[in-house]
């Protein structure tokens, strides 16, 4: 697994499974919140258009956080803490 910088905020995860290997473009919103913009499969260079596409999903996030994020709904009593971490 590897990663780094793109451009213009945009961000590079790079996992290996067998012979494919799996892109992740994400961002930052603040400072505790990676956002998960594109994916792909791709051998070599991120092509720009979907570079592109990953700026395009961050202005949009930017501009209506809520409208892009999903919220589980809990039930009654229910803790959003996860109690099966190791």
């Amino acid at each position: 697994m590897s990663y780094g910088y793109l451009r213009d905020s945009i961000y590079e995860l790079r996992v290996r499974r067998g012979r494919v290997q799996y892109r992740i473009l994400y961002f930052f919103h603040g400072q505790r919140l990676a956002v998960l913009a594109h994916a792909l499969t791709k051998e070599g260079q991120v092509p720009p258009a979907d570079i592109e596409r990953a700026i395009r999903r961050q202005d949009a996030f930017a501009q209506d956080p809520e409208k892009h994020s999903y919220a589980e709904d809990l039930q009654d009593g229910e803790d959003d803490r996860r109690t099966d971490d190791p």
